[in-house]
């Protein structure tokens, strides 16, 4: 039996590691979990002055409570991984209060009229990362990058160019740490503060966000998050864009796999978008989102296996395709533009994927060629490392998954598959 072992960490990386655990030591509350942590983080976020900052506890407290819960239980944490969840939950907690305190200080924004976005959604690692920063280029197309995600209050679509530029940098000071701590994450997915980034960053201001069981085994929140609505996390997320965006014309772009879990939702929150949904052979999407998981979760633990990573996987990505399959079939998405692409066929011809999509989307097609030549010259495919796996290494059976998924795989239109 074939096994995955964790990325092996470098002196530099060991250092911070070890000043994180005599950290602990010596203030422990920053890296409290559990259900003794929920009033600490409250006090954290709120700085002293109570829950009420964060309006109605119905909306918020039970997903904090799960979050806290099963990063205690189910975490496997060591003392980086508990900083980080503890601070996960601080920081979206104030991230809420501040787009609140925004909201109520520009009345206006919530009525500010969106133009209907460009929506990349999928299975993991199906190429919607490569398409997303792809189609960035073009100038009539917006992509959020990560500091307008985490702190978009402050980087409000009318800044100066000389604010914008030094609010970024305030934003972004950290942001190097992941590839300090964790180098492989570069060709597994490259991120960074000039990249844009899939939009679940700005998600879970009601602490319900499936983005968090990228980075961190939380089993129990994630079993809790199934049976949730996410209709007014989708509600803020459309707040969101409308605090950042600057009224210039251009058309939002967002990507995030885990949009295929809450298409329902999506869909209520922007009718008229155009939805790109790819597909990818389901074992290479299942084995390829398992390693990163894996490689993402080896930050934060020291106890990885990449077996158990292969199970929560599988049926993760068998819970968001059957709600994706059920969504498509709703009478609501008839309100959105549906296109399907498969990952070789926007490997083999980028271009003509290009095409397509600027005909659904009723844009006149820019230099496709010109674009595919920057993207390539700056983000060149390997460019940080192969990204390599092996089913076997997760406890994955091809042909048991192919069967199990085959309620999806039987559902793709016959052009993408």
């Amino acid at each position: 039996m074939t096994r995955w072992y964790p990325p092996a960490r470098t002196p530099a990386a060991q250092r911070v590691y070890r000043k994180a655990e005599d950290d602990r030591a010596v203030h422990p509350d920053k890296y409290r979990l559990g259900l003794d942590a929920v009033d600490l983080v409250i006090d954290r976020a709120s700085r002293g002055h109570g829950s009420a900052v964060f309006g109605e506890p119905s909306d918020w407290k039970p997903g904090l409570t799960q979050y806290l819960e099963s990063a205690a239980e189910d975490g496997r944490l060591n003392a980086l991984g508990a900083r980080n969840a503890h601070g996960t939950a601080v920081g979206r907690l104030r991230a809420r209060s501040a787009i609140d305190t925004y909201l109520r200080e520009h009345p206006h924004t919530v009525q500010r009229p969106l133009t209907p976005p460009i929506v990349i959604t999928g299975g993991w690692r199906t190429g919607t990362t490569f398409l997303f920063r792809l189609l960035g280029r073009d100038p009539r197309l917006r992509v959020p990058l990560p500091a307008e995600l985490g702190v978009p209050w402050l980087l409000a679509g009318d800044l100066n160019p000389r604010q914008r530029a030094e609010r970024m940098t305030a934003a972004t000071a950290g942001h190097h740490l992941l590839h300090v701590l964790n180098p492989t994450m570069a060709a597994v997915h490259d991120s960074g503060p000039d990249l844009a980034e899939e939009c679940v960053l700005a998600m879970g201001t009601t602490l319900h966000n499936w983005g968090f069981t990228a980075t961190t085994r939380l089993d129990g929140y994630a079993r809790w998050l199934a049976g949730e609505s996410f209709a007014a996390e989708y509600l803020q997320h459309r707040r969101i864009l409308q605090i950042l965006d600057a009224g210039d014309g251009r058309r939002w772009v967002l990507k995030a796999p885990a949009h295929t879990a809450e298409l329902e939702h999506l869909i209520a929150a922007y009718p008229g978008a155009c939805v790109i949904q790819l597909h990818r052979d389901i074992v290479e999407t299942v084995a390829s989102g398992t390693s990163l998981f894996a490689t993402y979760r080896s930050t934060y633990s020291d106890d990885v296996d990449g077996h158990d990573v292969g199970r929560f996987q599988t049926a993760q990505t068998e819970l968001w395709l059957r709600r994706a399959v059920e969504a498509r079939k709703s009478a609501a998405a008839h309100t959105v533009t549906w296109l399907d692409v498969h990952y070789s066929d926007l490997v083999a011809d980028p271009d003509a994927i290009l095409h397509r999509i600027y005909a659904a989307v009723d844009l006149e097609v820019p230099d496709t060629v010109a674009m595919l030549s920057d993207h390539h010259r700056a983000l060149p495919r390997d460019g940080k490392g192969k990204h390599r796996y092996e089913a076997a290494d997760f406890g994955i059976d091809p042909d048991e998954l192919r069967e199990r998924m085959r309620f999806y795989t039987d559902a793709v239109p016959a052009s993408a598959r």
